[in-house]
């Protein structure tokens, strides 16, 4: 478990939806919470490490922008998991990649510039890995905001 003191938690509080969009957008936020810019940057760095901010982006519409995405399921034998989830990761479009205690056991979400784009790297890891692949692409969004209230 993560230690969190009052200053944390109103960091990732702040950074979960309010991030400014500015030149130095760290220095903004610090001034925001009454903070040096120094010790913001230190404790992300320090949360980063201990896994409480996987990352700090923008989220793209991939559709909005032209290409496209399908959330991906494989069957792997249990002694291939780490060799297929190496694979899988070489792809730049590959992202939010996770194990699932099921028959379909890797799950990650690929995000291509064009259909043909992502057909080719379906069968790319499913002729390099011999593992059934399964798209299951969006049917219909169902738009969420996500905001964890930490206290």
């Amino acid at each position: 478990m993560i230690s969190l003191d009052d200053t944390d938690k109103k960091i990732l509080n702040v950074l979960q939806l309010d991030f400014p969009l500015v030149h130095r957008p760290f220095d903004e936020l610090a001034k925001s919470l009454g903070l040096k810019e120094e010790e913001v940057l230190r404790r992300i760095k320090r949360l980063q490490e201990e896994g409480a901010i996987r990352r700090i982006g923008p989220i793209i519409s991939t559709k909005k922008t032209g290409g496209t995405s399908t959330l991906v399921a494989m069957k792997v034998p249990d002694e291939r998991i780490e060799e297929a989830a190496e694979f899988i990761n070489r792809y730049d479009e590959v992202s939010h990649n996770y194990l699932r205690p099921a028959d379909y056991n890797i799950w990650f979400t690929l995000s291509a510039k064009s259909e043909e784009r992502m057909q080719g790297i379906l069968k790319e890891i499913a002729e390099k890995t011999g593992c059934e692949v399964r798209s299951l692409p969006t049917k219909r969004l169902f738009k969420i905001g996500v905001k964890f209230n930490i206290k």
